[in-house]
This record gives C-alpha cells, sequence and structure tokens, in this order.
C-alpha cells in the first residue's frame, strides 16, 4: 500500500517545469461536538494548526505564483490564509499584500449527491457511514466514488491557472480522492492527518503524476 511522502520531500524534488494542483484536509481544529448546530463550520483553528500550516507554506518553492482555494468553512479559509502566509514569509511576495483566498461552496460538499441524507450521516456515525460508502461505492447520501473523483479531478486542473494551485477542503473528501487514484486504505480507527492530501503535478507536456502527501510528521492518525 503507499504512503504518504513528506510535503519538504514532494516540493524539493519538483521540477521547474511541473504545475501542482494541492487538494488538501485543514489543519487541527479544536474539537467540536454533537451538539454544535452549524457542525463546526465557524470553527477556526487552534495555534498549533496555524504553525502547522504556515510551515507547510514555507516549504513551498518561490518561484511561482499561487491561487488559494477554499471550502467556506472556518477551518478550511484559515488554513488556506495560513500556507500563503507561510509562502510570504519564505519570500515569495514578502512587502505584498497576501494572495486573496476564493470559498468555493463546492468544495465543502463535492460529493454529496443527496444533502438532507447527507445531514443524517453527519448525525450519526460519520466515518463508519464514509468508510461503508467508499467500501461499496454505494450510498444514498453520495455520488459514486470512483466516477466523482475523476470528476475532482478535472475540476481542479481546469479551475488553477497558476503554477501552485490550492484546495483547502475537509478529511471526508479528501479521503475517497486518495482511495480512487492512490489505492489507500482508511478505516474509522486508521484515518488520514491533518494537513495531508493528494498532489498533482502536470509537467509543460500534459504528463501527469499522482503523490500522497502530508504536511505533518505522519499522514495517518489512529484512534
Amino acid at each position: 500500500m503507499r504512503d504518504f511522502v513528506q510535503a519538504k520531500d514532494f516540493f524539493a524534488d519538483l521540477k521547474s517545469t511541473e504545475r501542482v494542483y494541492l487538494l488538501i484536509r485543514h489543519a487541527e481544529r479544536p474539537h467540536i461536538t454533537a451538539e454544535d448546530a452549524d457542525y463546526g463550520a465557524h470553527v477556526g483553528l487552534t495555534a498549533a494548526g496555524r504553525e502547522h500550516a504556515v510551515a507547510l507554506g514555507k516549504m513551498f518553492p518561490p518561484e511561482g505564483d499561487a491561487v488559494y482555494y477554499s471550502s467556506p468553512v472556518g477551518r478550511c479559509m484559515d488554513t488556506a490564509r495560513c500556507i500563503a502566509e507561510g509562502r510570504a514569509l519564505a519570500g515569495h511576495g514578502a512587502g505584498a499584500s497576501l494572495p486573496e483566498i476564493t470559498p468555493l461552496a463546492i468544495l465543502g460538499h463535492f460529493y454529496v449527491k443527496d444533502y438532507p441524507t447527507y445531514l443524517d450521516v453527519l448525525n450519526e456515525m460519520f466515518y463508519q457511514n464514509i468508510c461503508a460508502w467508499i467500501d461499496s461505492d454505494n450510498h444514498p447520501a453520495f455520488y459514486p466514488l470512483h466516477e466523482r473523483a475523476e470528476e475532482v479531478r478535472k475540476f481542479m486542473l481546469e479551475k488553477g491557472t497558476a503554477r501552485f494551485n490550492i484546495f483547502a477542503t475537509h478529511d471526508a473528501w479528501v479521503v475517497p480522492t486518495l482511495v480512487h487514484f492512490c489505492k489507500m486504505q482508511f478505516t474509522p480507527q486508521h484515518w488520514m492527518n491533518y494537513l495531508t492530501g493528494i498532489a498533482f503535478a502536470v509537467n509543460s507536456d500534459g504528463f501527469e503524476r499522482v503523490v500522497p502527501l502530508t504536511g505533518m510528521e505522519t499522514g495517518w492518525l489512529d484512534f
């Protein structure tokens, strides 16, 4: 089974001709309780989460422009801002205002087919339902996984216009994308870490390589 590549190693090996499309889970957030009326939509990052996201931004090569897209949810927007801040602190765009973070509703739910049914998933056994969908490729709340994953990739490649295109989203949507493209395996007890995701690196000839990567010490969380 494939494992996650350290982000610093991925960027160190990146060719100058390659354009990057990065779908990544937000950084560490505070605990969200079941009583939270908006499922944590207002919740930002912890101090450690902000620090980790800034550190990830510093790993990006300074050569080349970057655009940032995010789920409208607070922790994802904060993650994109901190990555942009890290790039600036590393010397890219120093002295200029940070780039705009563009919220995209689709990044909050692009695998969701039936939203009322998805709300039921949110309220009960969320990770178990996600894994059941992944295992069977059949769930009333979600689109067929493999078909939708290809559409996610197409969307990213068409939307991103810069050398570095960052899409900050949620673990529930990064996980199925990793399952489809990297054949990775997840369970409710063996899940992906914060600041972990998948990168599509495309060169000037259109050759594409897919890399599961993490900005943390490990891409895994065990419960």
